[in-house]
């Protein structure tokens, strides 16, 4: 089991690029990941990585050795779960994927009723508002805001989620308010961005009377972190794009208005996205089907949502 194990380690340590993301992941040491790596390296007589103070890089070998140490991690899991399908007692981790307002308002609440229900299923919960590589990233499953890029993946839609323009009223009374998205680009409003290392050159898709249009806004602020345009727009400090529940209660307490209401974002659906063969995995299928019901009938029985 120790050299299965040391497989493991190697394959996070892949495919998360750090061996201290690695031990967190693994719940081990990063002194036990590196021992269990070198352990490795010694038994197959090969350097799997090339490691300095700031970087750490899988060789030829590594790269090589990963496609089958993934092969063996597979075969493991689908054993696993074959066991649990006649034992009817699911078990092992399940990876899990979700945008930061989402998995914080809806997914991470229900966690504890799924783990009571199966307490054999361990859950590892990543929020991120960064696209997720499912694959890449050893993720069985992901939630979702917006349209999947990769059409290999399978989607169990839940909710369609509308999502709106909005800043605070001292920005509208400093800066105007404006209309539409002609507005935000002649008006040279400061927009709040969203955006990841390497994205390209940022627009706002925007539905207007003769259908949908890209807008190139500009603003004095981006990041990687929804909550924190959030805070940056109830400080008055631009305009947002959000979706609607996640700024319905600033709303509805007057923090934030409606802005540029003629051309409004379009609505994007939440969904959980899955490899197929995820879905054969016992365990897998019962938090897809615990999680679509519940999120779905939160979001069904919420206000605040279309």
């Amino acid at each position: 089991m120790s050299y299965f194990e040391n497989i493991r380690t190697f394959v996070r340590v892949y495919e998360l690029g750090s061996m201290s993301a690695a031990a967190r992941d693994q719940r081990i040491s990063p002194a036990v990941a590196s021992s269990r790596i070198s352990q490795l390296e010694n038994h197959l007589n090969v350097r799997l990585f090339q490691r300095t103070t700031r970087s750490l890089n899988a060789t030829e070998q590594g790269q090589i050795f990963y496609e089958g140490a993934q092969r063996i991690i597979e075969a493991v899991e689908d054993a696993e779960a074959a066991i649990s399908d006649v034992t009817s007692n699911p078990r092992g981790s399940l990876y899990i994927a979700a945008p930061l307002g989402v998995g914080r308002r809806y997914i991470a609440p229900l966690l504890p009723e799924f783990t009571k229900e199966y307490p054999l299923i361990d859950v590892r919960l990543r929020l991120s508002d960064r696209r997720i590589d499912l694959t890449q990233e050893g993720l069985d499953v992901a939630f979702f805001l917006g349209t999947p890029e990769d059409s290999n993946l399978k989607i169990r839609k839940i909710a369609d989620c509308e999502r709106l323009l909005c800043a605070s009223p001292e920005y509208i009374k400093a800066r105007g308010m404006p209309q539409n998205g002609a507005d935000l680009v002649a008006q040279k409003h400061d927009c709040l961005i969203l955006r990841f290392p390497g994205a390209p050159e940022f627009q706002w898709l925007l539905e207007t009377p003769q259908g949908p249009k890209r807008f190139a806004i500009t603003g004095p602020f981006e990041t990687d972190d929804g909550d924190v345009l959030t805070n940056w727009a109830l400080e008055g400090q631009g305009i947002v794009l959000k979706p609607h529940f996640e700024v319905a209660q600033h709303l509805a307490e007057g923090r934030l208005v409606p802005v540029a209401t003629e051309t409004p974002p379009q609505p994007v659906q939440l969904a959980l996205l899955y490899a197929h063969r995820r879905h054969q995995d016992p365990k897998s299928r019962l938090f897809i089907d615990f999680m679509a019901d519940r999120v779905k009938a939160l979001f069904q029985g919420s206000s605040d949502l279309n």
